[in-house]
């Protein structure tokens, strides 16, 4: 079980990485209607649709962590942040520090990823 200092922290941790990943997302967003890039230039546009392409797939990836850390921030409203999801253990600090938004204890990880490897996923 986490202590009030550590889910204070936790808290503020996700949040700021929210607050963050947000700003990011709006500064792309603003960046991407700005139309005063014209190039007559195949190359150069391609190159901007090139550019472009690359920082949407990075922020699908930063939307899908967004999505995560809403999660758990969700979790530590209900009070089960730090709470493995398959074991009913407690997550370690270390491995909440490392990815505060994970729901699995590092042997439950270990355990999905062989059996995933198994499967051939």
């Amino acid at each position: 079980m986490l202590s009030k200092k550590n889910l204070k922290y936790f808290k503020d941790l996700l949040n700021e990485r929210l607050d963050g990943l947000l700003d990011e997302a709006t500064k792309t967003v603003s960046g991407m209607t700005d139309h005063r890039e014209r190039f007559p230039d195949p190359t150069d546009r391609a190159t901007l649709e090139s550019e472009r392409n690359f920082t949407l797939r990075i922020r699908d990836r930063e939307r899908r962590l967004i999505s995560k850390i809403k999660g758990a921030l969700n979790r530590l409203d209900l009070g089960t942040f730090g709470i493995c999801e398959e074991c009913g253990e407690d997550i370690s600090d270390k491995r909440l520090k490392a990815r505060p938004v994970t729901t699995r204890c590092i042997n439950c990880k270990k355990k999905q990823e062989n059996e995933e490897k198994l499967k051939g996923l």
